[in-house]
């Protein structure tokens, strides 16, 4: 069995949009997202993430949700582009919208702390902490935005960020164990890397093109030693010593449970570190073509 570290959560940008590269159901129906909250809260999967960008993701949660809701909700904030008392006032409605008296944790962007309004946004975002509104504050960071820098100039009670089995350039550079040693409760987002570990090469975006080649490469090497992409991707994520939670996406209870299943299968033996990709167009889902998609969803 996988020598689980971290806790499994959701995310619910499937809830409110049509996300994902290998996505074919499109946007979660409402009646499936309830069927997929009961299956999360009979399994003790008790993280929820969500964001304002998740089109209607909030309302539907309040809608589907068994009440009083067994879920610790993490809701991020608007881009501080849209002024900071919008901000704070959206971070506030996020909870009515989901019918909560308070909210688990707020994730504020990397890039508006790096802002010239970061220390002002940070601010606001602790005084809703310190209203109670919500029990953490904490960073949504990607690798080229400084996550530890970040974190010694912030503090945060948790970073969000993106980590797979694709993507290990986190690992690698030892941010993850420094952030771990700050004493900061780390979240790995992406983990499937929008679905890229299991789209076929006629599905990739124009921009991934390139990216077919190695990928077909990565899923024979899982073949050969008998390794489901599902089940690799959440055991590399779930057994990392640095990790408090996981976050994934799903369009359906059934996927949900396929999830838990592979999270609770033999880890594969394999040579993680063969599996990493380094090209940066194809780590970076802000960088490929197609449909827009957003930066740190998982």
């Amino acid at each position: 069995m996988i020598e689980r570290r971290a806790e499994l959560g959701l995310g619910a940008a499937q809830f409110g949009l049509d996300y994902g590269v290998s996505n074919t159901r499109g946007r979660a129906p409402e009646d499936e997202v309830r069927a997929i909250l009961d299956t999360a809260a009979d399994s003790r999967v008790g993280l929820i993430d969500t964001s304002p960008a998740y089109g209607d993701a909030e309302r539907v949660l309040c809608r589907s949700w068994p009440f009083p809701s067994p879920f610790r909700v993490c809701v991020r904030t608007l881009p501080a582009a849209e002024g900071l008392d919008r901000v704070e006032a959206r971070a506030r409605r996020s909870l009515e919208r989901m019918g909560l008296a308070r909210g688990w944790a707020l994730l504020v962007e990397a890039e508006d702390l790096l802002g010239p309004d970061g220390r002002a946004l940070w601010d606001r975002a602790l005084r809703l902490k310190g209203e109670g509104l919500y029990a953490r504050i904490g960073v949504t960071a990607s690798p080229g935005e400084e996550p530890l820098l970040l974190a010694k100039r912030f503090k945060p009670d948790l970073m969000q960020l993106p980590v797979s089995v694709l993507d290990q350039r986190l690992i690698r550079d030892r941010t993850l164990d420094a952030l771990a040693a700050l004493g900061v409760e780390v979240h790995l987002r992406s983990v499937f890397l929008q679905g890229l570990l299991f789209a076929s090469r006629e599905t990739l975006p124009p921009a991934l093109a390139h990216a077919g080649p190695r990928l077909s490469r990565v899923r024979r090497a899982l073949a050969e030693a008998g390794a489901d992409p599902l089940q690799a991707a959440l055991g590399f994520a779930l057994t990392r010593p640095e990790a408090a939670a996981v976050i994934v996406g799903v369009t359906s209870a059934a996927e949900l449970r396929a999830v838990l299943a592979a999270s609770n299968a033999p880890l594969p033996r394999l040579d993680w570190n063969a599996l990493a990709l380094d090209d940066t167009v194809t780590l970076d889902p802000r960088l490929w073509s197609g449909p827009a998609r957003l930066s740190s969803a998982a």
